[in-house]
């Protein structure tokens, strides 16, 4: 599939984009260098595994050179034989890691997030339940050394959020994130359930990947309405006592975004206008896939909101992911924040559909 050529000029792309980024001109461009930075990223990467194929796929020649000479004993013959047969199992997975490689990488991986969880069906429980989900997400970006931040919240009266929308920033984290967009049901006891009966509720989670203030969506003053007002809490009681918080409709699309949780309305501004940019782009993004949906069939981490993605059994321990036919008795563990155990076999399906549309 490849050959010391190809590993050469990947050894000279590094090295080229290394040159550029240590150049003084583009230290100070931040724009310039995300990009190099990336594209230098992918290169290493391709590099690593292109190397490490072609050691396989050398030890492989030589052990079947050694395997064509007559003159060996039986002892030696045997030997080889054995190391051409490990070999042999080794060279799928490595062309496979290659493969891999070679996908475009999607841009949008390494980008900060804007979650939101709205409550659903259920009433006072789904908000309930919204809570276990914003809690899940924040224990898992804990243990990433990712930061949660609450843009905005609405809490319900008996607890849980009627809906919570959040910063999440760190490393990779649409990269892993992407996957939870859609509807989440769970089937339990309620607090407030004084038979003990199993009711269903659910809740809709919503993963936009933030905006590049350069390239994404640029917003014009005059695409938007801006509106001050008073914050307040459950039951409309004042949590500010100054115009603080801030409202934005953006005019083309009747997108609103508000922000209370700060009380500087400069900074409910810039968190709620940071909102609407991510709203902007997953419009964008939504529309571009529409276009290609026939090509995407099949793959996961498109974003469909009202798609039912999981159930959340708790009487049975049991959580199930209806997209890859998943299910796992560990929900104590993953409401805890164990997703990996979740995402990895998403995040693997999602390469093969993609190997099976890009490289056939």
């Amino acid at each position: 599939m490849i050959d010391a050529t190809y590993l050469e000029n990947i050894n000279a792309e590094v090295q080229n984009l290394e040159t550029e980024m240590s150049r003084p001109d583009v230290a100070g461009d931040q724009v310039k260098m995300k990009k190099l930075y990336a594209a230098h990223k992918r290169a290493k990467k391709l590099q690593l595994v292109a190397s490490e194929y072609l050691e396989v796929a050398g030890q492989l020649a030589e052990a079947r050179e050694m395997l064509a000479d007559n003159d060996l004993t039986d002892e030696l013959r045997e030997m080889a034989e054995l190391e051409v047969s490990e070999l042999e199992a080794k060279i799928p997975e490595a062309e496979k890691h290659m493969q891999v490689s070679l996908l475009e990488p999607d841009p949008l991986d390494s980008r900060n997030v804007v979650l939101e969880i709205r409550a659903g069906t259920g009433g006072e429980e789904a908000a309930l339940f919204a809570a276990d989900l914003f809690r899940m997400y924040s224990r898992f970006g804990e243990s990433k050394g990712w930061t949660v931040k609450i843009l905005d919240a609405s809490e319900a009266d008996m607890g849980g959020y009627k809906e919570v929308i959040a910063a999440v920033e760190g490393d990779d984290i649409f990269k892993l994130l992407k996957y939870e967009s859609g509807v989440h049901r769970v089937q339990r006891v309620p607090a407030t359930e004084a038979s003990g009966r199993i009711h269903t509720s659910a809740a809709t989670v919503a993963v936009l990947p933030e905006a590049d203030e350069v390239d994404d969506v640029p917003v014009k003053p005059d695409e938007i309405r801006i509106d001050i007002f008073r914050s307040s809490g459950p039951g409309g009681q004042s949590v500010n006592t100054t115009d603080s918080a801030v409202r934005i409709t953006h005019l083309a699309t009747g997108l609103i975004v508000q922000c209370q949780d700060e009380k500087s309305q400069h900074r409910n501004r810039e968190k709620a206008m940071q909102v609407l940019k991510a709203r902007l782009l997953d419009r964008k993004r939504a529309e571009d896939d529409a276009k290609r949906a026939g090509d995407r069939k099949g793959m996961i981490g498109t974003g469909d909101r009202s798609e039912r993605i999981r159930t959340y059994n708790y009487p049975q321990n049991r959580i199930t992911d209806h997209r890859i036919g998943l299910t796992l008795y560990h929900l104590d563990r993953i409401v805890e924040g164990d997703l990996m155990q979740l995402i990895e076999p998403l995040y693997e399906h999602d390469l093969e559909e993609r190997l099976r549309v890009e490289l056939g």
